[in-house]
C-alpha cells in the first residue's frame, strides 16, 4: 500500500516538473473568412499569438477560408464529415442555416457567472438581433458593421459643392452625383457621381434602399420575406434608375471587390460600402474623404452586417470552454476598441468608444463613429430559414433589374413567390 502510494506522489512529481508545453493544451481551430475588407490576416495572427501567451492552455489555430460564402461551405462540409472547427466566424445570417444543420450549439449554458451574464449583456442590442432566435443565443457579434456612405471631398470641390456635406436625401444623392460625373472630351465618364456595388452582397446593399423607403425585407421569424411590398419594388426602380435613367452609375452590375480600388482612384466621388474598409480607405485614400450615414427616402436605414463567433455541435466541452475564453478575451472593450482602429469594423461593445485609444482615434477621425451612430437606424440583416436559396433569389432578382432583364416589379415578384414556396412549411 505504503509502496503503491509512493508510486503516486513520485509520479504527480514529475507530472508537476513537467514544462508548460508537455502538459495538455486544447486546440481551438477556427474557420475565418479572410476576404473581407480590411488588413486582417496579419491582425488575426497577432491576437491568435497574445492570446496564447496570457492562456498557455490553449492553442489557437486560424484556418483562412476565402470569402464568408466558402466559409460557411467548407465549416458545414467539415461538421458533417465528423471533424468540425471548434467555433468559426460566420455571417450573423447564417444562424438559421447553422441552426437547421444542427451543426452548432447556443451560448447560454455557458453563461454562468455575473460575469458572464454582463459580458452577454454588454453587446450593442442592434447586433444581437442576428445572434438571437427562440429565446436562445446563438453567435457572438465580432465583426460587424453597417453600410456607410464615403465621398471624396476633393471631387466635392471641383463639382462647386459643399466638401463637408454629404447627401440627407435620395433626391440630393442623384443630384449631387449628376453635379460629380466628370467626362473627357470624346464623352466618356473618368468619374461617376456614385456606385453602389450589386456583386457579392447585392441583398445587403438592397436591404438599405428597402429600409429607407419604410420596409424591411423579412420578419423576425425568418419564415417569411416581403420582396414584392410596393414599398420595397419602388427601392429596387430607384436603384435602377441611378444607372439608366438618372446615367449618374454605371448600368448593369458594380463590383464588390474593386470598388473600394475604384473610390480611391478617383474613379467615383460616391460609394457605398462596408465599414469594415474604412480603415483600408483611410490608408490609401490620396485625398480628405467624408463618411456619412446613409441618405434616407421616407427614413434612414442600413441593415447591420458581418460576422459571428459561432461554437460548434461535434466538440469536446473542453474545446467550447476554451473557445469561449477565446472569445470573451476578443471583446473584452480595450481589444473591440484595438479592432475597430485596425480594421473599420464596428466595435461590438458600447464600453469600446469609452476606451481611451478609440476616444483619441474618434477625435482626430470622426469617420470611425459614423457607423455606430447610425445604429438607431438599423435593421438585422436579412436572414430566414432556407437562408442561401432565399437570399439567392433576391440577389438574382436585383441583378436581373439592374441589367434591364427584367422590371423590378417583375424580378421581385417572381422572387416573392418562390421565396413563399420555400419558407411556407416553417410558418
Amino acid at each position: 500500500m505504503r509502496r503503491h502510494a509512493l508510486i503516486a506522489l513520485a509520479a504527480a512529481a514529475v507530472a508537476l516538473a513537467l514544462p508548460a508545453s508537455a502538459q495538455k493544451v486544447t486546440e481551438v481551430n477556427f474557420y475565418y473568412p479572410v476576404a473581407v475588407g480590411g488588413p486582417i490576416t496579419k491582425i488575426i495572427d497577432g491576437l491568435a499569438a497574445d492570446f496564447e501567451k496570457e492562456n498557455p492552455g490553449i492553442k489557437v489555430k486560424p484556418i483562412y477560408a476565402g470569402t464568408y460564402q466558402e466559409t460557411i461551405v467548407k465549416a458545414l462540409t467539415a461538421h458533417k464529415s465528423g471533424e468540425p472547427p471548434v467555433t468559426s466566424v460566420l455571417l450573423s445570417t447564417d444562424m438559421f442555416t447553422l441552426i437547421d444543420e444542427e451543426a452548432i450549439v447556443p451560448i447560454d449554458p455557458f453563461v454562468k457567472t455575473d460575469d458572464d451574464k454582463k459580458w452577454m449583456a454588454s453587446f450593442f442590442p442592434a447586433f444581437m438581433l442576428n445572434s438571437r432566435t427562440s429565446g436562445k443565443t446563438w453567435g457572438i457579434p465580432f465583426q460587424r458593421s453597417t453600410i456607410v456612405l464615403y465621398w471624396n471631398k476633393d471631387a466635392f470641390k471641383e463639382a462647386g459643392l459643399d466638401p463637408e456635406k454629404a447627401p440627407a436625401d435620395w433626391m440630393e444623392m442623384a443630384q449631387m452625383a449628376g453635379k460629380l460625373v466628370k467626362k473627357d472630351a470624346s464623352g466618356n465618364v473618368q468619374r461617376w457621381g456614385v456606385m453602389v456595388p450589386s456583386t457579392g452582397y447585392p441583398y445587403w446593399m438592397f436591404q438599405a434602399f428597402a429600409r429607407q423607403n419604410g420596409h424591411d425585407l423579412m420578419n423576425r421569424e425568418g419564415n417569411r420575406t416581403n420582396y414584392a411590398h410596393a414599398d420595397v419594388i419602388a427601392a429596387l426602380q430607384y436603384w435602377r434608375d441611378l444607372g439608366a435613367k438618372h446615367k449618374v452609375m454605371p448600368e448593369g452590375t458594380v463590383e464588390w471587390g474593386t470598388l473600394r480600388q475604384q473610390f480611391t482612384e478617383g474613379k467615383t466621388a460616391m460609394m457605398w460600402h462596408t465599414t469594415g474598409n474604412l480603415t483600408a480607405v483611410k490608408n490609401s485614400a490620396k485625398f480628405p474623404f467624408g463618411v456619412a450615414m446613409l441618405p434616407a427616402s421616407k427614413q434612414r436605414g442600413s441593415p447591420t452586417g458581418g460576422g459571428n463567433f459561432y461554437v460548434f455541435k461535434k466538440t469536446t466541452p473542453a474545446e467550447r470552454k476554451a473557445a469561449l475564453t477565446f472569445v470573451k478575451w476578443l471583446t473584452t472593450p480595450e481589444r473591440a476598441a484595438d479592432w475597430s482602429i485596425a480594421t473599420g469594423y464596428v466595435a461590438v461593445r458600447p464600453e469600446a468608444y469609452e476606451a481611451p485609444k478609440l476616444k483619441e482615434y474618434a477625435q482626430g477621425f470622426p469617420q470611425a463613429v459614423v457607423a455606430r451612430d447610425q445604429f438607431k437606424f438599423a435593421t438585422a440583416e436579412l436572414s430566414t430559414f432556407q437562408t442561401g436559396r432565399v437570399r439567392k433569389l433576391l440577389d438574382d432578382a436585383i441583378q436581373a433589374a439592374l441589367t434591364g432583364q427584367k422590371q423590378p416589379a417583375d424580378a421581385l415578384k417572381a422572387a416573392q413567390a418562390e421565396a413563399d414556396r420555400l419558407l411556407t412549411s416553417y410558418r
